[in-house]
């Protein structure tokens, strides 16, 4: 098995939950259990193929855990791991500067921000809780 080498830990972190949707999809997982199709509701942007490429690859770094009810028809649900839970003070600090930025940028987070229920217009920070 061959090392890695990295120049700096960041590079690590990012190896991990880096690119476009890794993110988005524990910041979700944060709030609790979901469904891919529920998943896939909440991110139309994603393509189905690239959701369960991503939870694949959460799944295989121990993020995220697969559930598979042994039932008909079936059902999977996925949830974040221990470990995966270690990252929600990251996540936290990542959507308190995007709301930052969005104020700064575009002064109405309203404006830019889905109506999903996980975003607080009243505030100029954002704090992800778990219900």
């Amino acid at each position: 098995m061959v090392r890695k080498k990295y120049n700096i830990s960041v590079e690590a972190t990012l190896e991990v939950i880096g690119g476009k949707w890794k993110c988005v999809i524990l910041c979700h997982l944060i709030h609790g259990k979901r469904r891919t199709s529920d998943l896939k509701r909440i991110m139309p942007a994603i393509t189905q193929k690239m959701l369960t490429q991503q939870l694949r690859e959460l799944e295989n770094d121990g993020i995220v855990n697969r559930i598979v009810y042994n039932q008909v028809p079936p059902k999977v649900e996925y949830e974040l791991s221990d470990y995966g839970r270690s990252l929600e003070p990251i996540l936290n600090a990542l959507c308190n500067w995007g709301d930052q930025h969005i104020v700064k940028e575009y002064r109405d987070k309203s404006a830019v921000l889905e109506d999903n229920g996980l975003n607080d217009f009243n505030s100029d920070n954002r704090e992800l809780v778990q219900p």
